[in-house]
């Protein structure tokens, strides 16, 4: 029987990668990231790009959700996404070529105009808190069964535990993409792994809900 689909809408480097590892052992078909309308119809567990910018869209299309919120302390969350996105900066703005049209979109909607206020941390405060007030108001709205965890917390298997209905033991939460690093889901193999793209290429990013912009029409 296919899982009810739980969305992940923390914001990069709030643990997304850990997190999506730990669903894989737990049995749920897993992608960190999705770029194709087949990733994220098989995936029951989904993080990540497009999966923080486009929850909205994605109920619409798969209404049976969960929401699980990774948050992290703003002190330790605002070094780790200046560093994201210092390096992730010249292919984010590229005109020719860089990233696919799903990850220019997300990231450019969510963080606007992030270049122009690097340095200023009131911005990305802002931005951090606008996505969590965002998220928990479209949660309650919609009475989405949903979650808040920070995955430092040491109490933070038990309340996984708890709203996915497994034992607490069955919780490992490994700590990886640490120091920066940004790559260990690539190199993670498993057999529920869900791959983002189809032979390394994305759907073009106007057709990814295909299915939810039929239904409105």
């Amino acid at each position: 029987m296919t899982k009810q689909k739980i969305l992940v809408t923390g914001l990069p480097r709030t643990g997304t990668t850990s997190l999506c590892i730990t669903a894989l052992t737990l049995g749920y078909k897993t992608a960190h990231t999705a770029y194709t309308r087949q990733a994220l119809d098989e995936a029951e567990f989904i993080a990540d790009t497009p999966v923080f910018a486009d929850f909205e869209k994605l109920y619409a299309l798969y209404p049976n959700v969960k929401i699980i919120h990774l948050t992290r302390q703003f002190d330790n969350w605002l070094p780790s996404i200046k560093r994201l996105m210092s390096a992730m900066q010249a292919n984010l703005l590229s005109q020719q070529g860089g990233f696919n049209d799903t990850i220019k979109r997300c990231y450019l909607e969510t963080f606007s105009d992030f270049e122009q206020h690097f340095d200023d941390d009131s911005y990305w405060h802002a931005c951090y808190q606008r996505h969590l007030e965002k998220v928990i108001n479209f949660s309650q709205a919609n009475d989405i069964p949903f979650l808040s965890i920070d995955i430092a917390e040491p109490s933070v298997a038990c309340k996984l535990a708890e709203f996915l209905a497994v034992e607490c033991q069955q919780i490992e939460i490994p700590h990886v993409n640490i120091g920066g690093k940004v790559t260990a889901w690539k190199w993670f193999a498993h057999v529920n792994k869900v791959e983002s793209t189809r032979q390394g290429k994305a759907d073009k990013d106007a057709i990814l809900y295909e299915r939810q912009i039929q239904s409105v029409v």
